[in-house]
């Protein structure tokens, strides 16, 4: 089994979301994270004051998929999260040893398909 995380702009999810369930996904877990890459952040003004905005809001999405599923679901996310323009963000490929479905105790992949 694989893990795929993936950190986007928070306004590609849904498109990422549909494009995920195109490939047979039906389950993931999306966290509102902060933070900044090459894009160093930006400046903002309020109250005309400038201030420097480093840490920017992204979406973090986690999908666990059988081994033969994880190219899928990578290009899956990188199509529909694609602006071409700095930020657009990255995905990260994890090895998995287990997965245990708590409310039955079942193991392996039949937990994530």
């Amino acid at each position: 089994m694989k893990k795929v995380e993936a950190i986007i702009k928070p306004f590609k999810l849904e498109e990422v979301k549909n494009a995920l369930s195109g490939v047979g996904i039906q389950g993931l877990t999306i966290t509102e994270v902060k933070g900044f890459g090459r894009q160093k952040g930006h400046k903002e003004m309020y109250r005309g004051a400038e201030y420097v905005v480093e840490f920017l809001p992204k979406v973090k999405l986690e999908v666990v998929v059988a081994d033969d599923k994880a190219e899928a679901v990578i290009e899956a996310i990188r199509t529909a999260a694609a602006t071409g323009r700095i930020g657009d963000g990255k995905i990260f490929l994890l090895p998995v040893e287990d997965a245990v479905r708590i409310r039955t105790g079942e193991t392996g992949e039949v937990v994530v398909e």
